[in-house]
């Protein structure tokens, strides 16, 4: 008869933002323990709340199936003498398998004999081999963990109750002091210890107790009850998907809930408003059908409406205490001036072993005026681009970001205008922070997505040059989030960006007056170039290039990252083409081929042609080398493809490799324009073609 199983580690509070990847963890090895030990279920559930981690497994059979699997032994050389008497090896093997020699079959495996026995396993009691789920207990891993009372192990927090139930069966085992029963635990506050008599009956008999464990029915809760309290009030009301998931792990049975604050506070720009509601109390902010700030929030209570207008008042409090510093804050700060708060910051240090942050800003103006001119920006544009280089780090020394770091760029955009600054100088000083995390958002403006590139390259340049490169998962100053946001902001805005051309340019610039810049570059271009080329790996992997595609992309000789981004896409596009095998085929042959003569000259002699197919592949070459520079990638592919039949002319009735090392020179030449074509679209041998 089937049974239902039922595992909750019962824990002090876990952080809001690790009860959700526990909960998928526990089941996922949860399903994974089932699976190595041969029990079947119909369906699996994980439960979660701020104390309980719980999976729910319906439909285990009450043992294990009988098994049997064929075991291979030496080989019978080995397992035997002349005579036929077993050697000490056989007689070992089939010992350690429970078995006698008189199991023993032989079976021929690769030209060889070798011992075989076929070993019956008998199921166990599905009880029994269920006790092995403290070994899924103790395995979880956590971002950080603690240890309590003497004991070594470490977990994310202690563990005070342990229930495991298959049907009405407490499953035997133990997990340091604590054993495992029927018993949990009811709301911190208002629930009671609860006997879980069958794990069908779990989250009822949990409700009873003021616990809702289903994540997804707590978040269900959480929605209408918010979203009933915005209709009630006519105001409407955006849930930040983040903040919601977060407020559903805080709780364990949520009520929304409405409070205020004195609309003076509204003269403080909105996003410190929603930051000290949203990230500092996890409150949800309202707006008026204008989409205006209100004076007015949602937040969520971890327990029922008893008492709620007391629990109102006290959130209330707490908020203003926080708006009543950001207030003043942010009147000091509109005392300072931008040109005081650019003078602090050569004494703010960037880092010791680069210098100030003042020195970095005078980099990134060099920088940023070496790539505006690259990707095309305007006179007007450099001017501004010049001017918020200048200024871009000006707010980390005001009293607001000092008090809501996440608000640096945010606030330097605000103080800008108030200041006088243009507008496109206070985007990009907003700007140049984006994206803030791999899949983040990307500057708008031309100014801004350069100021952003110079910014993050400058860290990259700088930290490779003192030694400071990323290793395995040690990336502390985020070199390869920023490089990748480079690697995004570049692709948006299909610039042409030749990274080792500008690399080589800006260091240059920088060593050449090193008492300004605070940093002899010397950031080893073919390191950063790797750097950067293994990020265009992670971009494109996000779009399901194919591995073979993103390799042939990243090994050209092509230096322009842009073109890179459009040959992934024109080969990832092409591959179910008819004539995709066949042409990639004939140049990867071309290439192969030319390998043999890259030292020599390029030029090609007419007068050596003995052929019509090498005059017209000669005469086809020259029209697409010289147009290839200015055309699209997709043309020069089509173009390269649009060779394949006068290549395999030419290999049918001309042998390169021939004994006159003059014609074997012409024809390598000959070829070699091809190949370097060939390989600034992508190293196409690398490709498979099936």
């Amino acid at each position: 008869m089937a049974k239902d199983l039922l595992l909750e580690i019962g824990l002090e509070e876990i952080p809001a933002h690790i009860v959700t990847p526990s909960r998928l963890q526990l089941e996922q090895k949860v399903v994974k323990f089932l699976e190595e030990n041969n029990l079947a279920y119909e369906t699996v559930q994980s439960f979660s709340t701020p104390r309980r981690l719980a999976v729910r497994v319906t439909q285990l059979p009450e043992q294990q199936e009988d098994t049997q699997e064929e075991v291979k032994g030496p080989a019978r050389k080995i397992a035997q003498d002349d005579q036929g008497n077993w050697s000490k090896a056989a007689e070992g093997f089939v010992r350690g398998q429970g078995l006698t020699t008189d199991a023993i079959t032989f079976k021929e495996l690769n030209g060889v004999e070798y011992v075989y026995v076929t070993k019956h396993n008998h199921g166990q009691k599905t009880i029994n081999v269920l006790s092995g789920l403290k070994d899924v207990i103790t395995s979880l891993t956590f971002p950080v963990t603690m240890h309590w009372a003497n004991y070594d192990f470490e977990y994310i927090r202690p563990i005070h109750w342990l229930v495991a139930l298959l049907g009405d069966e407490i499953i035997p085992f133990s997990v340091l002091d604590v054993e495992t029963s029927n018993q949990s635990r009811g709301h911190r506050f208002l629930g009671d210890d609860v006997t879980i008599t069958h794990s069908k009956e779990y989250e009822a008999k949990m409700k009873e107790q003021y616990v809702i464990v289903d994540p997804t029915e707590r978040k269900a809760m959480i929605v209408a009850q918010a979203e009933q309290l915005a209709e009630k009030n006519r105001w409407t009301l955006d849930l930040d998907e983040k903040l919601l998931e977060e407020v559903t792990n805080l709780v364990e049975y949520p009520t929304a809930f409405v409070g205020g604050f004195d609309e003076k506070y509204l003269s403080v720009p909105d996003e410190v408003l929603v930051t000290s509601m949203k990230e500092h109390q996890r409150y949800f902010e309202v707006r008026n059908d204008q989409g205006m700030l209100l004076p007015h929030f949602i937040s969520v209570r971890n327990g029922n409406d008893v008492h709620l207008e007391n629990v109102i008042k006290g959130n209330e409090k707490v908020l203003i205490a926080r708006l009543e510093d950001a207030e003043f804050f942010y009147s000091e700060d509109k005392k300072l001036t931008i040109e005081e708060c650019v003078d602090k910051l050569k004494h703010v240090t960037f880092h010791e072993k680069i210098g100030t942050i003042y020195e970095k800003m005078q980099r990134v103006g060099l920088i940023g005026q070496v790539i505006g001119k690259e990707v095309g920006l305007s006179e007007n544009e450099l001017t501004e681009l010049k001017r918020a280089s200048e200024i871009y780090k000006f707010d980390l020394v005001t009293n607001m970001v000092g008090e809501f770091p996440e608000l640096q760029g945010i606030m330097g955009e605000k103080y800008a205008l108030l200041q006088g600054e243009t507008p496109a100088v206070a985007q990009a000083i907003k700007e140049h922070y984006m994206p803030t995390s791999s899949e983040g958002d990307l500057p708008v403006s031309d100014i801004g997505a350069v100021l952003a590139i110079a910014d993050k390259l400058d860290s990259v340049f700088s930290f490779f040059t003192v030694g400071m490169i990323p290793s395995g998962s040690n990336d502390p100053y985020a070199l390869r989030r920023q490089t990748y946001g480079v690697i995004r902001i570049i692709e948006n805005k299909n610039w042409k960006f030749p990274l080792d051309q500008l690399q080589r340019e800006i260091d240059a610039a920088i060593n050449a007056d090193d008492k300004k810049y605070g940093i002899q570059l010397n950031s080893g271009q073919a390191e950063v170039i790797d750097f950067v080329k293994a990020r265009l790996r992670q971009l494109l992997l996000t779009k399901d290039v194919r591995h073979d595609v993103i390799d042939a992309v990243i090994s050209a000789e092509q230096k322009d990252l842009t073109k890179l981004f459009s040959s992934a896409a024109i080969i990832k596009n092409h591959l179910l083409d008819k004539e995709f095998k066949p042409s990639i085929e004939a140049l990867t042959r071309v290439i192969n081929l030319a390998k043999k003569g890259q030292e020599q000259s390029a030029e090609v002699d007419v007068t050596l042609f003995e052929n019509d197919a090498e005059k017209e592949l000669n005469k086809a070459v020259n029209a697409v080398e010289d147009g290839f520079k200015d055309k699209t990638m997709a043309e020069n592919y089509q173009a390269l493809v649009d060779l394949r039949p006068l290549i395999e002319r030419y290999f049918d009735e001309t042998m390169v490799m021939v004994e006159d090392e003059r014609v074997k020179t012409n024809r390598l030449n000959e070829l070699n324009r091809i190949a370097k074509m060939a390989l600034s679209l992508a190293s196409l041998d690398l490709l498979i073609v099936k």
